[in-house]
């Protein structure tokens, strides 16, 4: 078998200890193989990439275990090419299994050129991954949190929900906050009401009028303040998110282009990376996101192909983004959600606007141009002769005769 990289090193990650395997290829053909152990300290990580160094490694593997891979890429990254590859690609040979023999075997494998690379964003792409992801989990909790509160509402018998559409909005903070505070009065706690809700009178003072026992006011006094933390922590990484991603002004400009991905621009940016020359295609990238049918045929005949997990951070961004560019009047993803709705589901139509969002993300970072939407009419104006035949039978089958007359000039 052909052997690509000379000098290389695998490595068996964990979390106290990494066992390396060093194999360099002599010009007589043989392969002087060495093995060494290594702790995950700082001063010995170095010492590990001094010794590769020194015996003139080019290229190292490692496989994705967890985030304890991520300490010794930071420590390794920019003396030699390393490769981060996904665990199911250097299954061993089953029964032969050790520290020592994994190491061993993704050394042989990146050898021979037998090993695929994960990808791996720059380091400022990184940070703002974490941050962005960070945040993300943080916006999960609160809402959590918030869902407690009116699990708490209703154990009360507190309404407050059936007339407010934002129990957490000005006037809902404020009745909360005095129902925490041991205030009962049903129109006291109505009269704290802003806006338009103060239209809702009659409809509050019902709805505010329960059994709040000094249990409930100790929950809604500890999920508030729990609520008031994590609002502050996501006010705090918002800042520092704006100071990472301002490298990227340009791109961030051109993603928010894109209609539903306004507001998440950042994360989309965080999981995709600025440079697209990571894909080859954007069926590549669709493929790597997991937003494309599965493989899965056996027989000559073809099964469900339903979507592989994928990056689920990214996922997740582009399915919130679907569904607000369905909503976005005369759009492009709003006519293809409406139109697969109806006859694949609603979630199947939000994986294909999910999908569609991600290909026009490929090639405006890709080409630096914004985001040109192809029209509500898209469809109508690809299968122009069938919706023109299913149109007239429907004004047939509804006691219509129908004559076409074709006009001149009319705009596509």
């Amino acid at each position: 078998m052909e052997v690509m990289y000379p000098q290389c090193a695998g490595l068996d990650v964990h979390e106290a200890f990494i066992v390396v395997c060093r194999r360099i290829l002599g010009s007589d053909g043989h392969v002087d193989k060495v093995v060494r152990r290594y702790s995950t300290m700082t001063a010995d990580l170095l010492a590990l990439g001094d010794w590769l160094a020194e015996s003139r490694v080019t290229h190292v593997a490692m496989e994705s275990t967890g985030v304890f891979w991520k300490p010794v890429w930071n420590l390794l990254e920019g003396r030699f090419t390393i490769l981060l590859v996904n665990p199911r690609d250097v299954k061993q040979v089953p029964g032969r299994k050790t520290d020592v023999s994994d190491a061993e075997w993704i050394a042989q494998l990146l050898q021979h050129g037998l090993l695929r690379g994960s990808l791996v964003p720059p380091a400022p792409i990184r940070v703002l991954r974490d941050l962005t992801r960070h945040r993300t989990t943080l916006i999960r909790d609160n809402t959590r949190v918030i869902n407690r509160i009116h699990k708490v509402l209703e154990d009360a018998n507190i309404k407050l929900t059936a007339v407010a559409s934002d129990i957490m909005g000005v006037s809902g903070r404020a009745m909360l906050q005095a129902l925490a505070t041991g205030e009962t009065d049903p129109q006291r706690l109505a009269q704290l009401a802003r806006h338009t809700l103060r239209k809702k009178m009659p409809q509050l003072e019902q709805a505010l009028r329960g059994q709040v026992r000094p249990h409930h006011r100790f929950l809604l006094q500890t999920l508030l303040a729990q609520v008031a933390f994590l609002e502050q922590q996501i006010l705090h990484l918002d800042a520092a998110i704006a100071e990472a991603v301002a490298p990227f002004a340009r791109e961030v400009a051109l993603l928010k282009t894109i209609p539903g991905i306004k507001t998440r621009a950042e994360n989309v940016l965080a999981e995709l990376g600025p440079d697209m020359r990571a894909f080859p295609t954007a069926a590549h990238a669709a493929s790597w996101a997991a937003l494309c049918p599965g493989n899965n045929e056996t027989g000559g005949k073809r099964r469900a192909g339903t979507t592989r997990k994928g990056n689920r951070w990214l996922r997740g961004v582009l399915g919130e983004a679907a569904w607000a560019a369905a909503r976005t009047k005369n759009s492009y993803p709003a006519a293809q959600y409406r139109r697969l709705a109806a006859r694949r589901g609603k979630k199947r139509a939000i994986v294909a606007v999910s999908h569609s969002l991600l290909i026009a993300t490929y090639h405006v970072l890709r080409d630096g141009v914004p985001y040109q939407d192809l029209g509500a009419q898209h469809f109508d104006r690809l299968t122009l002769p069938q919706l023109t035949r299913h149109l007239v039978k429907r004004l047939e089958h509804l006691g219509h005769k129908v004559t076409l007359e074709p006009i001149d000039n009319v705009a596509a």
